[in-house]
């Protein structure tokens, strides 16, 4: 297997590389509109350097407590039972950036000191639900999108997954940078989360990929994204040991990342011509070998039309409106029901709830059936609900609420024109017969599971510092543990799941392409953001040795996978996806073990 497997023929050079240019300026455009209102959200509020002067009173007593800021939020757990509602209520370090739900102020203020278990267990079950929520939208609803999205454009698999499905996983960590950016401590947090999440990819989800669906790597595009990964990671070392983030520094992140895509798009163009090239000096009537995506596509077409076969009816019949919109949003499959096992029903029961909302807003586009999955009445609909989900759930609803010259809110505006297209859709389409711009419901479903996925990730970042602060744990351990986790769920559901789809080559190049997206552009956005609101410099603090325990771990693993991988001909197989996680296992242990002073710098 070679580098063309993951390739498509027969595009034009200066069209893929519009394409490839198109799709960066769509998500960094998507991006900066995200920033721009939380700029407008956020400009009331206090500023980030303000501080109160009175200290929260040890002893407890029942009033409004005055706390400075500096005094962490996991010192409420020290404090009187009695006291730590106003803690959590007044301390800005305990506030959540995010989220629909105040987790914090649910533990301290709405249950009793004696029920914290209670709790406890119960935010537990929440977070198991919500990774639920991540599985079942990134299998059935994001990675399709993904896919149908790449077979529309023509677009190689190593460039999907540099774009589209970068963005798409690396959602939970751009917002979380962009908050913890607002001060010198949060700033080495975030730094702290970004490379312990570059160390849980690089290492338990690449290692997981090789482990689910050993395959052969493509030999320039491996090389290719990890050598621009080193240089990213050199790149924020350089300004962690500076202590500083220039203006002319955040925007050379920002160009980084454009080179690197511009060299993808590039590399895949001219190993497309020199596969043309070849073509035409090869001997007459030797027999093409279809490409890998060409591959996937045949067998998944015919495994698609075997399948169906068994449930074929003998005799059609036209079905109505109402039928095909109730049939469509039906998660309940009744004859697999019937032969599955009782954990495989109780399993798909907590799953239905979840199932029939994403059917509802999320469309889906399958360009392996002759279709397209064209339901003609839910994506009609569609044009109504997800476009009022995606603006209900930017900046947890706050945009969508807002009223438009103090009169007419936004949620308004988007059901009135959705309304209308869909009037429009309705009309001029037919139920058997897909429309031709039916391709852009791909589009459509990519931007809307996206951030459903990143809605529950924000939840569980949430639910996770909840815990860390109930726990007890500090900022820097909350950084590369429960935060890297938090927003590292993302890449796990969807790049896995790809994996277990047969697309592990994709996968992987998610891997690199989407943390180099993520710090580049978590780092250069989010330092940008506070220079234009009058900061001549990002100043930054790492928290100690553990920072650079984090940055020398993550360089460590990137050189193993750049000797190793060759020296293994590409072929990435169970032993080293074993290896990775290993890999993993000691640097958690050796980070413990410096945040909890067993290993640490002498002090002459």
């Amino acid at each position: 297997m070679t580098e063309g497997e993951a390739e498509s023929e027969g595009q034009a050079p200066w069209g893929l590389v519009a394409r490839g240019l198109l799709n960066l300026y769509w998500v960094l455009s998507w991006v900066c509109v995200l920033l721009m209102v939380e700029t407008v959200s956020g400009a009331g509020g206090p500023s980030a350097g303000t501080r109160i002067s009175s200290q929260f009173p040890a002893s407890g007593v029942n009033q409004s407590p005055v706390v400075d800021v500096s005094v962490q939020c996991r010192e409420v757990c020290g404090l009187n039972a009695s006291s730590r509602c106003d803690f959590v209520r007044s301390n800005p370090d305990c506030r959540c950036e995010g989220g629909y739900l105040d987790y914090l102020e649910g533990i301290f203020c709405h249950f009793p000191p004696d029920l914290l278990p209670l709790a406890v267990t119960l935010y537990a079950f929440w977070l198991l639900y919500l990774f639920l929520i991540l599985g079942v939208t990134a299998a059935k609803f994001f990675c399709p999108n993904l896919s149908a999205i790449s077979t529309t454009l023509k677009l190689s698999h190593n460039v999907a997954g540099v774009t589209f499905l970068a963005f798409g996983n690396g959602a939970p960590d751009i917002f979380s940078a962009l908050v913890a950016f607002s001060g010198p401590r949060t700033a080495g947090l975030a730094f702290g989360a970004l490379f312990g999440a570059g160390v849980l990819v690089t290492t338990v989800v690449a290692g997981g990929i090789a482990i689910l669906h050993p395959f052969t790597a493509a030999s320039r595009p491996f090389l290719r994204d990890i050598i621009f990964y080193m240089v990213a990671v050199f790149l924020i070392f350089t300004a962690l040991y500076c202590g500083r983030v220039t203006l002319a520094w955040a925007l050379g992140y920002l160009g980084f990342y454009v080179f690197y895509v511009v060299t993808v798009v590039l590399c895949t163009w001219i190993y497309q011509w020199q596969q043309r090239r070849s073509l035409v000096y090869s001997v007459p009537g030797t027999p093409e070998v279809l490409s890998g995506s060409e591959e996937d596509r045949v067998s998944s077409n015919t495994n698609s039309y075997d399948y169906g076969e068994e449930y074929r009816p003998l005799f059609f019949y036209q079905k109505t409106t109402a039928q095909i919109l109730l049939q469509a949003l039906n998660p309940l499959n009744y004859r697999k029901w019937r032969t599955k096992p009782v954990y495989w029903r109780a399993l798909k029961a907590f799953k239905l709830p979840v199932e029939f909302l994403l059917l509802l807003t999320v469309p889906v586009m399958d360009p392996d059936k002759e279709d397209g999955n064209w339901k003609r009445p839910l994506n009609c609909l569609h044009l109504v609900i997800s476009p009022l989900f995606l603006v209900l759930t930017l900046q947890s609803g706050a945009y969508g609420v807002y009223e438009i010259g103090g009169l007419f809110p936004v949620w308004a505006v988007v059901v009135i024109a959705g309304t209308a297209l869909a009037a429009v859709t309705f009309f001029a389409t037919s139920n058997s017969e897909p429309p031709r711009l039916h391709w852009l419901f791909a589009f459509l479903g990519f931007l809307t599971s996206a951030l459903w996925i990143n809605a529950a990730a924000t939840e569980v970042v949430n639910v996770l510092r909840s815990l860390g602060v109930v726990f007890r744990l500090s900022n820097t351990v909350l950084g590369l543990t429960l935060l890297a986790w938090g927003n590292s769920i993302g890449d796990v559901f969807s790049d896995l799941t790809l994996a277990r789809q047969g697309y592990p080559r994709m996968a992987f190049s998610a891997c690199f392409g989407g943390i180099i997206f993520n710090i580049l552009v978590g780092v250069g956005l989010g330092c940008l953001l506070q220079i234009c609101r009058g900061h001549v410099a990002v100043e930054l603090e790492p928290d100690g040795l553990l920072v650079w325990v984090l940055a020398g771990t993550l360089g460590l693993s990137l050189v193993c996978s750049l000797v190793s991988v060759p020296l293994q001909c590409f072929q990435l197989n169970r032993v080293y996806g074993c290896c990775l996680l290993l890999l993993y296992l000691t640097f958690l242990l050796v980070a413990l073990l410096t945040e909890f002073g067993v290993i640490h710098l002498k002090t002459v």
